[in-house]
């Protein structure tokens, strides 16, 4: 993540400047693959590796939980300028100031999960 430049703050301030195509072809080719894997093991009926079934469940179709919930961290994104995924290479490769984003990020996972039931799904 660190030599693609997937976790830089330039690379990313640039994608939501809609300046440089870099990210979103990072992004793109990730869920191009991710939904050819998928595919091939709905299609192939690939098992784990304890031999059991792969499944998939279904998610609840809702626009306004993905959009809020989109936007929520997207904001989130732009504000700090990183993904959750490179925070930790972001700190491999010595930047420290990273652990109050993560602190952060793990606090506010913990308040959604207190908060979950009393929120709009």
């Amino acid at each position: 993540m660190f030599k693609s430049e997937a976790a830089s703050w330039f690379r990313i301030y640039e994608m939501f400047k809609f300046e440089s195509f870099h990210m979103y072809g990072i992004i793109s080719s990730a869920l191009g693959i991710s939904i050819i894997l998928t595919q091939s093991i709905k299609k192939l009926k690939i098992k784990s590796f304890y031999g059991e079934k792969l499944t998939f469940n279904s998610k609840t179709k809702s626009f306004s939980r993905y959009m809020i919930g989109g936007i929520i961290f997207g904001l989130g994104w732009a504000l700090v300028g990183v993904c959750p995924g490179p925070m930790f290479t972001l700190v491999g490769a010595g930047y420290i100031s990273i652990f109050i984003v993560i602190i952060a990020s793990l606090l506010g996972t913990f308040l959604y999960g207190l908060l979950k039931e009393s929120l709009p799904h």
